[in-house]
């Protein structure tokens, strides 16, 4: 697997050029899209969030790199991807996949990343988040994707200043995370999940999503926090902010050589670990074949043991 998904820097003051660049890039380059039939999915929940008319076109599936690609996304759902009850633990992840808030990558950052912490107890439960209306046609998405690319490029600035780039509204995807949550605490007695011990995951975009929904939301009560290959601009720490479990690659697009969201989450006074990779590239979801970045999960799920989140109450007795 190779650059899969569209990059968001940081959360929603954070959004910067390379996502433009990086769109643009991976639609010209050899992860050819083509159209798919929606896959089922019998497990998925509506979580009956906002106008579901707000999207004009259906929504439609791709396949770019072998992955499932999920565009127009007016109805969010989310899929409980519960651990062996003989390995569960209690501990509950949501998992939010990436693509620049135009699309989802659900498999390799969603649907292979629940299968994968269900196997270590681990309750998972993938969010299909609600996204910006795109072209109808493929080719016309990619015509829009290089419009966006220009006007980043065509953007005024100040003398010695970076060019204004736009800052996306994320209150319907908050909302999404918000209804997620509130459903998991309701079933928690159904899915084994401990309320205490629930987290959020997200790549790229879902990475700035698990971080927007960590400084703004007042109704989420995350655990722990787990940005993966996402924006590293420094921003204010809430003062109840979770510990924070943190990787990127050194040649991904999004990284610029700066630690600002890290050295916030320290300065803080908050658990986090960080991992910089030296190789990886963007969108590497479990990960790369013969690549450092590979061994991310496996540190993950220690970064997770020893902070106790997978040891003590089982999910079901």
């Amino acid at each position: 697997m190779t650059m899969k998904s569209l990059p968001f820097q940081g959360c929603r003051k954070g959004l910067v050029a390379v996502l433009m660049v990086f769109s643009t890039m991976a639609l010209a380059q050899d992860g050819k899209m083509t159209p798919m039939d929606a896959p089922k999915e019998p497990n998925a929940i509506p979580l009956e969030t906002g106008d579901v008319e707000q999207q004009s076109e259906p929504e439609t599936w791709f396949r770019q790199w072998g992955d499932p690609m999920a565009r127009n996304i007016s109805k969010a759902t989310l899929t409980p991807v519960l651990a062996d009850p003989d390995k569960a633990n209690g501990t509950s992840v949501i998992v939010a996949p990436g693509g620049g808030f135009m699309w989802l990558s659900m498999g390799n950052e969603g649907w292979e990343v629940a299968e994968a912490l269900a196997e270590q107890g681990i309750n998972a439960f993938v969010l299909k988040y609600r996204l910006q209306p795109t072209a109808p046609t493929l080719e016309g998405f990619e015509k829009q994707m290089n419009r966006r690319f220009e006007e980043a490029e065509n953007a005024p600035a100040d003398e010695g200043e970076a060019p204004e780039r736009p800052r996306w509204d994320l209150s319907n995807q908050i909302e999404d995370v918000e209804a997620a949550y509130a459903l998991m605490l309701k079933r928690k007695d159904e899915w084994g999940v401990n309320p205490d011990r629930i987290g959020m995951i997200g790549f790229s975009a879902g990475a700035g999503l698990t971080m927007a929904t960590t400084l703004e939301s007042e109704k989420v009560d995350l655990a722990f926090i787990g940005p993966i290959y996402g924006g590293m601009n420094a921003v204010d720490v809430p003062k109840d902010a979770p510990p924070m479990f943190a990787a990127i690659a050194a040649d991904d697009f999004l990284f610029n050589g700066e630690f600002g969201l890290i050295q916030s989450w320290y300065e803080a006074g908050v658990p986090v670990e960080f991992h910089l990779y030296q190789n990886g590239g963007h969108g590497f979801g479990l990960g790369n074949p013969d690549r450092t970045s590979n061994t991310w999960f496996q540190a993950f799920m220690h970064w997770l043991d020893v902070n106790g989140f997978l040891t003590g109450e089982k999910a079901h007795p």
